[in-house]
């Protein structure tokens, strides 16, 4: 077959002329590198303003035999191009939103004037990403300062706007910042300040940290918000974590009269490779073994060993969810252990998450030798326990005896998993060489996402290889 070249010199058929110029036209002056409150407009908007328009392309002409087609037929036949062509946008509209990323000032470069919704978003936008208060108010110049004020009810006031004005994912996006750069926790401790926020995982490891200094009037407002975020984390995992789960247990248990569909083949032929005949090549299965089902009796137990330093604040609140989902179970007898340098059992509040969570004290040191060293004590079945580590492995104990209570625990039986982590943060700060020696005794740690904790509790449980994420994909 002949590979066909396009003749380079052939016209193209475009819908627009190849020299055509781009569609956004920003001074050059537009984007300075003092740009303020870039991440609070839609990416959509920044991409349409600076991308130039691609012309939308036909496909190649088709010449129709002579003898078919009449002289008044064209000779050729366009095909509209499958992506339509992209909707032009004004001068005006882009001078506009280059004007809300930019923020002002002399130095923006759009001359473009806000007005109505649009002066009250950028408003919005100046009292937390706006300029340093030495640069002036929010004059006639367009100049900005940064900041909310110190009292609860501009800050509600604030909230609220944000909330009209953006989507509740940019709303969480915009708390968290104003936590952080704004210095606003205490307000967090007023309750009319604190019914107004934006519930999400980031916020309750902000209102644990406060636990211990919230006055009373605040605390059932703030259980509120948790139990919020709480039901909807069990709602998104708690079914398939027990699906899973109960499959694995289904899986781990052994039975030697199984019915055909329970019939475990890989085992049952490694049992029975004695009877191979070699002259009919076949095994002859005597003996025959099956998964079994997971009866009401306790099958597995498992240690949550949590890590309740600050830097952990949203893996201890997945943490907790998953040990009340995985405490539900009857064939799971489930321990939950926190620590920094103490170590506290809450087992007894596993019935309730937000209990659990308001008994932790997020902050402080770590003593992981300590921790290990209780959960070690509470072992009675080690081959039938999965004791799981979550922490980031900053060890403030005896490094070489945690490193010993793990190598016990690896020989006697248990199932030993370390998580760096356990939230969609992405890869977290952690000792690489704490790490590295967990690895070499067979227990390689590794950051985990809610989605993913289901299947390695199942592959611990079933004593099958971890699946480990790529940690170079998770920088």
């Amino acid at each position: 077959m002949t590979r066909t070249t396009p003749d380079p010199t052939a016209p193209h058929t475009t819908s627009a002329p190849a020299t055509a110029p781009h569609t956004a036209s920003v001074p050059a002056t537009a984007a300075p590198a003092t740009a303020t409150h870039t991440a609070s407009v839609p990416a959509t908007a920044a991409r349409t303003a600076s991308a130039p328009v691609t012309p939308a392309t036909t496909a190649p002409a088709t010449t129709a035999p002579a003898t078919t087609a009449p002289d008044s037929t064209p000779a050729t036949t366009p095909t509209p191009s499958s992506t339509p062509a992209p909707t032009p946008t004004s001068e005006a509209e882009r001078l506009r939103r280059w004007r809300l990323v930019l923020g002002g000032g002399g130095a923006d470069g759009t001359g473009c004037e806000l007005r109505g919704r649009d002066a009250a978003m950028d408003g919005a936008l100046a009292s937390l990403y706006g300029r340093e208060k030495g640069n002036g108010g929010n004059g006639p110049g367009g100049r900005r300062s940064a900041g909310l004020g110190a009292s609860a009810p501009g800050v509600a006031r604030w909230l609220g706007d944000i909330r009209t004005y953006f989507p509740s994912s940019v709303v969480q996006v915009m708390q968290r910042d104003a936590i952080d750069r704004l210095g606003l926790s205490a307000l967090l401790l007023e309750p009319e300040m604190l019914a107004a926020v934006e519930a999400d995982v980031h916020l309750v490891g902000t209102l644990l940290s406060l636990n211990k200094v919230m006055p009373e009037t605040t605390k059932e407002t703030a259980r509120a918000v948790v139990r919020k975020v709480v039901e909807q984390l069990e709602k998104k995992l708690a079914q398939r974590t027990r699906a899973t789960l109960t499959g694995a247990l289904d899986r781990s248990a052994r039975i030697s009269r199984p019915r055909h569909r329970d019939i475990d083949w890989d085992r049952t032929i490694r049992a029975n490779l004695k009877n191979y005949l070699p002259e009919y090549r076949t095994v002859v299965p005597e003996r025959l073994i099956g998964y079994g089902r997971a009866a009401q009796s306790v099958k597995k137990d498992v240690v949550l060993c949590i890590d309740q330093s600050g830097s952990m604040a949203a893996s201890v609140v997945y943490a907790s969810v998953f040990g009340a989902v995985l405490a539900s179970m009857r064939a799971l007898d489930t321990r939950l252990v926190v620590f920094d340098t103490a170590v506290v059992d809450l087992t007894d509040q596993l019935d309730d998450p937000v209990d659990v969570l308001f008994g932790t004290q997020l902050g402080g040191g770590t003593d992981i030798n300590r921790a290990l060293a209780y959960c070690q004590s509470r072992i009675t079945r080690p081959t039938e326990t999965v004791v799981v580590l979550i922490s980031d492995l900053y060890e403030g104990g005896i490094r070489d005896e945690m490193l010993k209570r793990v190598a016990a625990m690896k020989a006697s039986g248990v199932q030993f998993v370390t998580l760096l982590a356990l939230s969609d943060e992405g890869a977290p700060a952690y000792d690489r060489d704490h790490a590295a020696a967990l690895a070499a005794l067979g227990a390689p740690a590794f950051a985990c996402t809610p989605d993913l904790f289901p299947d390695v509790m199942a592959a611990a449980i079933e004593k099958r290889p971890l699946p480990i994420p790529d940690m170079a994909e998770q920088r």
